[in-house]
This record gives structure tokens, C-alpha cells and sequence, in this order.
């Protein structure tokens, strides 16, 4: 069973960086598309950014677009990253690492099938 694991987050305040990780455990994810999606107390899990199997396609949320960039490394084990600058505090919620089920990019929760624990990004005011 793959398995993805994911961190790098933390506290920030208004205006700060942080750069999000995940490690997936099998190289045949290299084939599939990855994304992360985020969810805030309350609130349902939504897409935040996503990459095609080769890194050649990217989509992001209008929310982060231009704020985050989401990046992968296929060589050894596929890795995914999430870089987020310029960060707010309505980007406060969990980050979730995701694998699509096929090699295209898509921004439905219901196409992804494996996801990590999740890492805590906490932005204050």
C-alpha cells in the first residue's frame, strides 16, 4: 500500500513562507498526477494545487495562484512540494498530500485515491 508522508508545516506569521513536503513511499506514483488540497476547521477539504505526472502541467486555486507553487521530484522516490509565500491567515488549515488515480491533472477530490496524515499550517494576523 503506498503511503505518503508529508511535512514541513508549522506557525507563520501574516506575509511568511513555508515550504510543504511529501515523500511518497512507491516509485510507480511517478505515473500518476499529485496534488495538494488544504481543509480549514469547518470547512470541506478543497483542491489547492496539483501537477500532471511530469511535472509539465500545474493548477492551481485561485485562491493561492501566485502565492503557491507546486513542484516534483520523480528521480528516487516521487516527491511533491508545496512552496506558499506571501501566506494569510485564511490559509490556516490542514495540508493534505494526494495521488491521483490517473496521469492527468484533475482538481476533484473523488479522482485521488491515497493520502498522507495531513501537517498543520497556522498563519496569524
Amino acid at each position: 500500500q503506498v503511503q505518503l508522508v508529508e511535512s514541513g508545516g508549522g506557525l507563520v506569521q501574516a506575509g511568511g513562507s513555508l515550504r510543504l513536503s511529501c515523500v511518497v513511499s512507491e516509485r510507480t506514483v511517478s505515473n500518476s498526477a499529485m496534488a495538494w488540497f488544504r481543509q480549514a476547521p469547518g470547512k470541506e477539504r478543497e483542491f489547492a494545487a496539483g501537477i500532471n505526472w511530469n511535472g509539465a502541467v500545474t493548477y492551481y486555486a485561485d485562491s493561492v495562484k501566485g502565492r503557491f507553487t507546486i513542484s516534483r521530484d520523480n528521480a528516487k522516490n516521487t516527491a511533491v512540494y508545496l512552496q506558499m509565500n506571501s501566506l494569510k491567515p485564511e490559509d490556516t488549515a490542514i495540508y493534505y498530500c494526494a495521488r491521483g488515480r490517473r496521469s492527468g491533472l484533475t482538481i476533484t477530490l473523488n479522482d485521488y485515491d491515497s493520502w498522507g496524515q495531513g501537517t498543520q499550517v497556522t498563519v496569524s494576523s
